[in-house]
């Protein structure tokens, strides 16, 4: 499976922005995606995941985001974004884009490793 992420930039606190993920290959085993970031010095931290569930598009979403980032699926398979609202400088870091297999519980994501597919990242900085 390969990765690319876009949409990062520069934003003030309180902005948005909308990061794209558009997988490829083996996108067949591909059940869940979702995205981490990783901030300098800092471990990486799973931010959101979504998947299909029936005809419902579940999510799944860190503490530190709820209720300011949204995951959603594009229509063509293998696409995902995250729409970051009312962004904190402590949402400054590189974001990755993930894929799992298993068809779990949400929150079981969070504890379960991606693939170990990864892209370039894109960087998101938020100045205050």
């Amino acid at each position: 499976v390969q990765l690319v992420e876009s949409g990062g930039g520069q934003a003030q606190a309180g902005g948005s922005l909308r990061l794209s993920c558009s997988a490829s290959g083996h996108i067949w085993s591909v059940n869940a995606m979702g995205w981490y970031r990783q901030a300098p010095g800092k471990e990486r931290e799973l931010v959101a995941v979504g998947r299909i569930n029936g005809n419902s598009w579940i999510t799944y979403y860190a503490d530190s985001v709820k209720g300011r980032f949204i995951i959603s699926s594009g229509t063509v398979r293998g696409t995902v974004f995250l729409q970051m609202n009312n962004l904190e400088p402590e949402d400054t870091a590189m974001y990755y884009c993930a894929t799992w297999n298993p068809v779990l519980p949400m929150k079981e994501y969070a504890t379960t490793p991606p693939f170990d597919y990864w892209g370039q990242g894109t960087q998101v900085t938020v100045s205050s």
